[in-house]
């Protein structure tokens, strides 16, 4: 036996006696101390004053994006150490590691994403070949692996010094875009400068936050467009956030602060599915599914023509009150947005009243169209709330191509293949009834309220056409008396939904005040109707 087995005490003895002693320096080896140096460099960005410019514009840096938008330590870079091939220039005598793009897989709220985020810090984030090339592999990968992918972006656009190889990089990154389109979800995230070239892949992307103060898209800048056409524009009014939010919606999300934008884009990704082979999560809520909705039955007591925020009866819809509109400041005579109704998420295509009467137009039908084609991608049922008085008229609107961008609606509704349930809530009038994805548009269930007028026109324009001798004979004294006997039984005869229902145009009209409880039934009917994936792939083309 040994002394430790014949003497224990002696044993604990010389052992205590061994801890006492001093440990000796771990020796780290050249390689693994130049690796963690290098690692490290990369990894800090720009150099400091590149990064003090970058807090002092109130932005933060691109891994403080990482950080804020994804859950803690999920962050798994990829090509950190990659650099651009470029001679010219002293390009590649600067040894940027990383090439002014961080590109890697995390998690938010426990879901897989990959994602890309361009540094200012470096070159102003311009993007090169090499640049290009880190969000190729990304982008590859999360198609691959069916997941979605978000874009950071903050560049000054295409590296000069690159030349045409910059332009090829971007060429990599729209191909990619567009065969990802409609089958991962794609974010883009703009908080600094995207000129040119760059702006592209966003536009691409399904939806596109940019951040008040700070963001910019614009294809030529304020100088380029003041030496081209003489007009002087500062870059706020030509690309920033609200430009691109209310006029051309180029932008759906805007925020007031980064912090602000990560907790939108969270909010977003929460409704959405991971890929077209599936559908979003569900989730769970104490709201019951038959709670009565008050507001449709005070909705059927006011005067047909008067105005209403169609928003608050899809807050009343909807579990919980809760609602995602998606762009909220564009075309705001169409509601579009996400919902969850019985703890799935539904898709909302509403008529506003209270903008242009809710009457479809060209940039509302534009707005619905691609709206609607997401849905259709990734799964995602359809509700369509009604209340349209028919298309916007007007030389403009003529002129401009209404029948064209009207026709794009009608296209995106007849091809979804999801559930589709249509609610008319009061008025439903003409071509603009049939685009609201009326039964003849393949429409499933479609249901309206007992006010509901359904009909080729409205009954005050349909007498002074159909009656107009009689109304001229009379005495201008009884002719509106003779106007309102005669729209009113032009109403019941022509535009009554009970006279819709019998002949099939519509299913059923329902109690205004269970109108939550038989939407969330109708979707339930309906939820066997596809499954994720065997739908026919269609991109979801910018329209």
């Amino acid at each position: 036996m040994s002394d430790l087995m014949e003497d224990p005490i002696a044993g604990a003895h010389k052992e205590a006696e061994k801890k006492k002693q001093p440990k000796k320096a771990r020796v780290i080896s050249e390689s693994l101390k130049k690796f963690r140096e290098i690692s490290a460099k990369a990894a800090a960005g720009g150099p400091p004053e590149k990064i003090a410019a970058q807090k002092a514009k109130g932005k933060l840096t691109a891994r403080e994006r990482i950080a804020y938008l994804t859950d803690e330590g999920s962050f798994q870079e990829i090509g950190l150490l990659v650099e651009s091939r470029c001679t010219d220039f002293g390009i590649k005598d600067k040894h940027i590691q990383g090439d002014g793009v961080v590109t890697g897989f995390a998690s938010i709220g426990g879901r897989k994403i990959a994602l890309f985020a361009e540094d200012f810090t470096q070159l102003g984030g311009s993007l090169g070949l090499a640049h290009a090339r880190k969000i190729a592999t990304i982008m590859d990968m999360a198609l691959a692996a069916r997941m979605p992918v978000i874009g950071i972006l903050d560049s000054g656009g295409a590296r000069i010094q690159e030349g045409v190889d910059s332009l090829d990089g971007y060429g990599e990154i729209f191909y990619r875009n567009t065969k990802c389109s409609g089958v991962i979800p794609q974010i883009s995230i703009i908080l600094g400068p995207c000129a040119g070239g760059a702006v592209y892949s966003p536009a691409l992307t399904d939806f596109v936050f940019m951040v008040k103060g700070i963001s910019n898209m614009f294809v030529t800048g304020p100088e380029v467009v003041k030496a081209a056409t003489g007009e002087e524009v500062d870059f706020e009014t030509l690309g920033g956030s609200m430009t691109h939010a209310s006029k051309s919606g180029v932008c759906h999300f805007v925020a007031n602060s980064e912090q602000d934008c990560f907790r939108q884009v969270k909010e977003l990704l929460s409704l959405l599915p991971q890929s077209r082979y599936e559908a979003p999560a569900p989730e769970e809520t104490k709201d019951p599914e038959n709670r009565k909705m008050a507001i449709l039955e005070r909705l059927c007591e006011v005067d047909p023509r008067r105005p209403y925020r169609v928003h608050h009866v899809i807050w009343w819809l909807s579990d919980d009150h809760k609602f995602l509109e998606v762009h909220h400041n564009y075309a705001k005579n169409i509601v579009t947005g996400f919902i969850r109704m019985g703890t799935q998420v539904v898709g909302v295509v509403a008529n506003n009243p209270a903008h242009m009467a809710g009457a479809l137009d060209i940039n509302g039908s534009d707005k619905a169209a691609r709206f609607i084609r997401f849905l259709n991608n990734f799964n995602i049922p359809i509700l369509s709330l009604v209340d349209v008085p028919g298309y916007w008229p007007g030389v403009a609107q003529e002129h401009g191509g209404i029948i064209r961008h009207g026709a794009k609606l009608l296209y995106a509704y007849c091809e979804a293949t999801v559930p589709k349930v249509t609610l008319v809530l009061r008025k439903a009038y003409g071509g603009a009834y049939i685009a609201m994805s009326s039964k003849y548009m393949r429409g499933d269930l479609n249901f309206s309220l007992p006010v509901a007028e359904i009909a080729v026109m409205g009954p005050r324009g349909a007498i002074e056409i159909l009656f107009s001798k009689q109304i001229k004979e009379a005495k201008p004294e009884d002719r509106d008396a003779l106007r309102a006997k005669l729209a009113a039984e032009y109403s019941e005869k022509f535009a009554s939904p009970y006279q819709t229902a019998s002949i099939g145009s519509i299913d059923e009209i329902i109690e205004p005040a269970s109108a939550r409880e038989r939407l969330i039934g109708a979707f339930r009917i309906l939820s066997g109707k596809r499954r994720p994936g065997e739908h026919e792939h269609t991109g979801n083309i910018p329209l």
